[in-house]
């Protein structure tokens, strides 16, 4: 199940919050309808999940009543275990693909087959992240078993993040107040989330989608481009979209999820490209992984060997394939590339030059992110740089510029840049000064806001019951 989704919108949500709203057990209610969410949409491994819980709340508890050397052991045993699960579920067979051509003759037959559990590398991630805050202290361990299966199974952030540290709704967890405010808010911030991934996100993965199944060889460079750029704006609105309806979801009833999209497309070098993308992931690479590692101060060879292991890493979690692998060292170059002296040559350009090497870089990332394989990653570089020969049939331009994806296009440029909230809020203070200002003034703007709010409720979920496209990119992560 997808927060996108007709069952989720008109049957599970509307359920779930009477039920939550007018019952005295949250935690239990939470807690049913998010194993339930899982459920749907993966029954037979739920049990991966539960044992996840009851796991990391064992040794949650081991690692906060030890001391010394037995608290560091108890540690490295939940770290351990959490990451044997995910690389079983995972990455076995990547690593069986590996070793089969390094060592044929010791490793054959075919590649295991097993099956991923949906949202295993968020939900691990979770885990691990309140492991080491318990053994940092930076959090009292938690007792009870059902606030760690709440933290674990929350619906809103448990398939496709935004990645919660415990510390950050620990309080929440034990102490949390819905108000109407919040929940009017959460509403609002949920729609503009389901307007980002159906209205956008939806319309051009159609076009997106069409042109990564072509042969590159078969393509001319503006369709190229154009799947590309595409595809760029379709991923951002995809995750964004779902990460801002979590956030909106975890207001309602009580949440303060933190931002996970800062503008990312509006970044001035790659570097500020990761304090803006997918921050709620970043910032966990950072802090659990790039600063034990000594971050940035062990020298600057040291600097570069950890940047280029965090991102070589970041990739593996997004998938068990080389050109995840790829994507993160190509972003990771790039960092060092920026530490090595390329930041200070952008900062002599002007902001147009800044803002077209950032897009070019990300753009020629998101093409080995997006391919099935490298040759098809390769060869759709190819064709952008005009290499593709094109036959008699090959596809045209007009084919997928629709006036809806043309539409799409314009709307999701400008929202990818703080541009659209300017407009919003300039817009807004225009409407309440037209109408006279003072009180009279701000209630029909705030009447024309919300009727703008309901018309894009209304769109999205029209297109969603006439049963559109609704791919949704992060939920095989």
């Amino acid at each position: 199940m997808v927060f996108s989704s007709v069952v989720f919108i008109f049957y599970f949500l509307p359920v779930f919050l009477a039920c939550y709203l007018t019952l005295p057990f949250k935690h239990a209610v939470l807690l049913f309808f998010s194993l339930c969410f899982y459920a749907y949409g993966e029954v037979l491994y739920t049990y991966v999940m539960l044992g996840s819980i009851v796991l990391n709340w064992a040794f949650g508890i081991a690692i906060g009543m030890a001391e010394g050397r037995s608290r560091q052991l108890a540690l490295a045993f939940g770290v351990a275990a959490n990451l044997a699960g995910l690389c079983y579920f995972k990455y076995l067979g990547f690593f069986h693909d590996i070793a089969a051509a390094v060592v044929p003759t010791i490793v054959s037959g075919p590649r295991p087959d097993v099956h991923l559990p949906l949202g295993i590398s968020f939900f691990t991630f979770h885990a691990l992240s309140y492991l080491i805050d318990v053994y940092r202290r930076q959090v009292p361990v938690e007792r009870s078993l059902v606030y760690v299966a709440v933290y674990i199974t929350m619906f809103p952030q448990l398939v496709a993040g935004p990645i919660i540290r415990f510390h950050d709704i620990r309080e929440e967890l034990h102490h949390r107040r819905a108000t109407l405010a919040m929940f009017a808010a959460g509403v609002q911030i949920f729609i503009v989330g389901l307007a980002q991934k159906v209205l956008i996100a939806n319309t051009v993965a159609v076009p997106a989608d069409a042109v990564f199944a072509l042969d590159p060889a078969t393509l001319a460079a503006p369709i190229a481009w154009l799947g590309v750029a595409c595809y760029t704006l379709q991923i951002f609105f995809d995750f964004a979209g779902y990460s801002t309806m979590a956030v909106g979801l975890g207001l309602m009833i009580g949440f303060h999820f933190p931002e996970n999209f800062r503008d990312p497309y509006a970044a001035t070098s790659i570097t500020d490209f990761w304090r803006r993308w997918h921050i709620s992931l970043s910032s966990w690479f950072r802090d659990y992984l790039y600063i034990p590692l000594g971050g940035n101060r062990a020298g600057p060879l040291a600097t570069y060997r950890n940047l280029l292991l965090v991102f070589l890493l970041c990739g593996l979690w997004h998938g068990a394939n080389w050109t995840f692998v790829v994507w993160g060292l190509w972003h990771g170059g790039f960092l060092v590339a920026e530490r090595l002296g390329v930041s200070r040559a952008l900062d002599a350009c002007g902001a147009v030059v800044r803002h077209a090497y950032v897009m070019l870089v990300v753009m020629v990332g998101w093409v080995f992110f997006r391919a099935d394989t490298l040759r098809q990653a390769l060869g759709m570089l190819g064709a952008m740089a005009g290499q593709g020969q094109p036959g008699e049939d090959a596809a045209v331009l007009g084919q997928f510029l629709t006036p809806e994806v043309n539409l799409a296009l314009a709307v999701g440029v400008v929202a990818a840049t703080p541009l659209m909230g300017h407009a919003v809020r300039r817009g807004i203070e225009w409407l309440a000064g037209a109408c006279g200002g003072g009180v009279i003034g701000r209630r029909v703007a705030d009447g024309a806001y919300l009727a703008a709010m309901l018309a894009a409720f209304l769109l999205a979920v029209t297109s969603l019951a006439a049963g559109t496209y609704n791919p949704f990119i992060y939920y095989r992560f």
